[in-house]
């Protein structure tokens, strides 16, 4: 029964796919009115983190990029959908790739690249890279397995649909070495803006008007491999139209100071970000861990972060803390 099942999910989304972008964009408006006026889908974490990271703006303004996020956020899932179909005449017609001769010239060379990127956009279609860079190099992006294994074959599919090679985050080092020592230099995909796990804060910066906890992972990975860094400013050109900037950031990244090349990467998505906010990620809730917690319930001894708190032992301490403040 679940086989015939998948069966016809697989076929009722590829005819969705095979639809033209001017259909699918109706579809999207469509599920607009769905997900932010009926469903109100996560509406109070997306306000309070426009309010709280734009706090110079007005009630209006703040409606107005959020209105803006939810009609692209439909998009993006339209257009994620249609990775399922699109021609690769079509999808380089609508991703382009600007600063390629750049990461060429380190290609051609043997010298492996890395892209830092954001959740900015449609970052399901920068997996087109493929397309454009020399075919000398091997990209590959990294992602988190999915718990519902179709669907994570699904994403897989897509995403690996022209040529990429999907890491799982937990391998990624391991895969990374291996292709370097087979002679294959690697365009690597790093999005690394979203929260880390309590232990694997190390790093806290002034982002979006928040102090914010960091991964610092991807910058080890990249030094230890020797990576050439660059960062990817994607911008949407209009609708179903997007254009990716590679800019180089580092060609000799494991000379940099520790979380040097991190900070760079945060500063240079906030100015992204802040020249067009609606295209974020804002749905996630980013700035659910604070500093105040962390120090409360962890302590950082020689780079390592160990509990000092249990979560039962930290909830005590809140009802301690709202009792004498009351």
């Amino acid at each position: 029964m679940k086989t015939i099942v998948k069966f016809f999910c697989y076929h009722f989304l590829w005819f969705i796919s095979s639809l033209p972008f001017c259909i699918l964009y109706i579809f999207s408006d469509v599920i607009y009115f769905f997900v932010y006026r009926v469903a109100a889908y996560r509406r109070k974490v997306v306000r309070k983190n426009l309010m709280t990271a734009f706090p110079e703006k007005n009630e209006r303004g703040i409606k107005q990029i959020e209105r803006s996020f939810y009609h692209w956020f439909c998009d993006y899932m339209v257009e994620t959908l249609k990775l399922m179909t699109i021609s690769q005449d079509e999808i380089q017609r609508r991703m382009v790739f600007r600063g390629i001769d750049v990461m060429d010239s380190y290609i051609n060379k043997g010298v492996s690249c890395a892209i830092l990127l954001g959740h900015y956009c449609n970052w399901e279609w920068i997996s087109t890279i493929s397309l454009a860079v020399s075919s000398k190099a091997v990209c590959a992006e990294l992602y988190h397995p999915l718990e519902n294994s179709w669907l994570n074959q699904w994403f897989l599919d897509i995403r690996q649909r022209f040529g990429s090679v999907c890491i799982p985050m937990n391998e990624t080092l391991r895969h990374i070495v291996r292709y370097q020592h087979a002679g294959y230099p690697l365009v690597v995909g790093y999005i690394a803006d979203q929260k880390p796990n309590w232990k694997n804060i190390h790093l806290w910066l002034n982002f979006l008007n928040h102090n914010t906890p960091v991964f610092t992972g991807t910058e080890r990975i990249i030094k230890r491999t020797r990576q050439v860094v660059f960062y990817g400013d994607v911008h949407r050109i209009r609708r179903g139209y997007y254009e990716c900037h590679l800019q180089l950031i580092e060609d000799h990244p494991e000379t940099l100071p520790d979380y040097q090349l991190t900070e760079c990467y945060m500063q240079e998505l906030e100015k992204t970000i802040q020249r067009a906010p609606a295209y974020w990620l804002w749905s996630h809730d980013r700035w659910s861990r604070t500093k105040e917690e962390f120090d409360i319930r962890f302590y950082d001894k020689d780079g390592k972060v160990f509990e000092k708190m249990t979560e039962e032992e930290y909830a005590k301490t809140k009802g301690w803390k709202s009792y004498w403040h009351r």
